[in-house]
């Protein structure tokens, strides 16, 4: 019996606590922040309730790649935890260098691991046009393959506007935007206050999956993307639940305008990719072509997002270790 060679994993969703802002988190008048606690000794508050040793407060190389050989992940796209997002909405002059910084030091760790790392960039949102020009810089820097984006930015399509200078940027260089859920600067987040009853199930869950939802719906049922075919877009978590309410629109589709095209047939045709959650890591996802761009060939993962059925990588689950409480802080801006 011929034997069927085992495909290389890939961890697209890699959080990564950058020690590169510590600086900055001592700086901080709030959570997140690394203040002295009362017997005089540095400690990172990620909420007011909480905090932990500095030593332990950001991640480590070698930690992250022992634990990627155990569980037989050959590549991590490392992007912020969403507790390190707040630099992204600090005033242009603050998270223009901030962001620039992170970007480096992820583009160091690539250039030092080749082919065990790449990386979405931090950008500078508070002033999409730097956005766009960090965006620019960082894929040229080796291991880069595109940015993280805050979700609430495509949870509508007139929300999308905002972001086509963005889309530009990806779409010449064929790179890949990470859609993950978070607050543009300026939203109210999280949307479920933290005294409400079980409200990080209400964040964590609920309304983390269904504003996901509505970026697919932006992204596959209206035309936003058709100016950018060589952009890719990964939107994190929606392995599990999507096709479930893919399912319920067909119903409904079939029931209210039977004379539409069915919702399934345009999510099929989308080049939109998802993740799969903590709770589906038996099942991963295969998508159908590797992101290109000016990185350097030795930081780009071999056959990243090519389909297994062409030698290509299968997607991990995310491995991230959130350090923030969904529905407290993680997230905070």
């Amino acid at each position: 019996m011929k034997e069927t060679a085992m495909t290389a994993m890939i961890d697209m969703h890699a959080h990564w606590r950058p020690a590169e802002v510590a600086d900055a988190l001592r700086a901080r008048t709030r959570e997140p922040r690394i203040v002295r606690n009362p017997d005089g000794v540095e400690v990172m508050k990620s909420s007011p309730m909480s905090e932990e040793p500095l030593a332990k407060a950001f991640d480590d190389v070698d930690f992250h790649l022992a634990r990627m050989d155990r569980q037989g992940v050959e590549t991590s796209v490392l992007s912020l935890l969403g507790s390190f997002c707040w630099i992204e909405a600090q005033p242009p002059e603050v998270a223009g260098p901030l962001c620039r910084s992170v970007n480096d030091g992820l583009s160091a760790i690539c250039q030092k691991h080749p082919g065990r790392f790449a990386a979405y960039a931090a950008l500078p949102l508070t002033d999409i046009s730097a956005a766009g020009a960090e965006l620019e810089r960082a894929l040229g820097l080796p291991g880069m393959i595109g940015a993280q984006i805050p979700g609430n930015y495509f949870l509508t399509r007139k929300d999308a506007e905002a972001m086509r200078p963005l889309m530009e940027v990806a779409n010449r260089h064929h790179a890949v935007l990470f859609i993950h859920n978070g607050p543009r600067p300026g939203d109210a987040y999280p949307k479920v206050a933290s005294d409400t009853d079980n409200a990080r199930r209400r964040n964590g869950t609920l309304d983390m999956q269904a504003s996901l939802s509505s970026v697919m719906v932006t992204l596959s049922l209206t035309d936003y993307l058709a100016d950018y075919p060589d952009a890719m877009i990964h939107v994190h978590n929606l392995g599990g639940n999507i096709p479930y309410e893919v399912e319920r629109m067909d119903h409904r589709s079939l029931l209210d305008t039977p004379n539409e095209e069915l919702p399934s047939s345009r999510f099929r045709r989308a080049r939109v990719y998802v993740d799969w959650s903590r709770s589906c890591t038996a099942m991963p996802l295969r998508c159908s072509h590797a992101p290109r761009g000016p990185h350097s060939p030795k930081a780009q993962p071999p056959n990243l997002l090519r389909p297994a059925s062409e030698g290509g990588s299968r997607y991990g689950r995310d491995l991230v270790r959130s350090m923030g409480a969904v529905g407290g802080t993680s997230g905070a801006r």
